[in-house]
């Protein structure tokens, strides 16, 4: 049996993808902290994978993201298909995010290739070569 995986969206493409499907969902997935200091797009629901203190897999992450899908933020008569699109720093952790719900019977799952803030620079600084705010997507701050 081959092997699932989310695919992958641009930050624009993932953007398009929310304002033109009511069902989808953007989850973050980053740590708690990421999510309040750094930022986090508009609109997006935290649902951490990996979070701080133990900094283990969440066990309840799939759970809790049927969940926003069932009643809460995006509540429709059919979730069957629903797309859940998944965000973190760079795109990496969002991979094995949407490998546990696709293999928990989720059909629609999407990563965002180049995260929030995107892959490192020369410098070794996030944001200025990719990810949802170098492309001015919409986001906030807490």
């Amino acid at each position: 049996m081959a092997e699932k995986h989310a695919k992958s969206l641009s930050p624009k493409q993932a953007y398009d993808l929310l304002r033109e499907d009511p069902r989808a969902v953007l989850v973050d997935i980053r740590s708690t902290m990421e999510y309040l200091f750094v930022g986090h797009p508009a609109g997006s629901i935290h649902v951490a994978w990996i979070d701080e203190p133990e900094w283990i897999i969440n066990p309840h992450f799939v759970t809790d993201v049927r969940k926003i899908l069932l009643g809460g933020a995006t509540s429709h008569d059919d979730i069957s298909g629903a797309p859940v699109v998944l965000i973190c720093r760079s795109g990496k952790r969002s991979i094995d995010a949407g490998k546990a719900l696709l293999n928990a019977g989720f059909s629609e799952v999407y990563f965002v290739v180049e995260g929030f803030e995107g892959d490192l620079d020369e410098n070794r600084h996030r944001g200025t070569v990719g990810g949802w705010r170098y492309h001015g997507l919409p986001w906030e701050q807490c």
